[in-house]
């Protein structure tokens, strides 16, 4: 598998910073943004829990999103375990930027299926 440029993103951390940015500030847990990207249309599969979180973690260390731990009260008022939240910073903003100005095809950056048979 050849190795990607640095700085450059995956399609799937493209899906997540775009889904980190429609959430806004108030940012979004990991199975809120997975619903996110697969209604925007990203038909790619999830095929193991860890490959969202994994990718979140490669975001977090990039400094692209910011994560933090949810309310304990807010959680157990709910009747549920808490939930880590990750919102996009200035740097994803920008590199999100980036990466839709390199790859203005839209089904190239997300995956998408473009219909036609390879």
């Amino acid at each position: 598998m050849p190795r990607r440029r640095p700085g450059s993103l995956l399609p799937l951390e493209v899906s997540i910073l775009s889904a980190c940015l429609d959430a806004g500030e108030a940012g979004s847990h990991g199975f809120a943004l997975a619903r996110a990207i697969a209604d925007a249309g990203d038909t790619r599969e999830l095929t193991a829990t860890g490959t969202l979180y994994r990718a979140l973690h490669r975001l977090d260390e990039a400094g692209l999103v910011e994560n933090w731990w949810e309310d304990p009260d807010r959680a157990a008022e709910a009747g549920r375990p808490r939930r880590r939240c990750y919102r996009i910073t200035g740097a994803g903003t920008t590199a999100l930027a980036n990466a839709r100005a390199e790859a203005p095809d839209t089904d190239a950056l997300t995956g998408l299926d473009s219909g036609f048979a390879t």
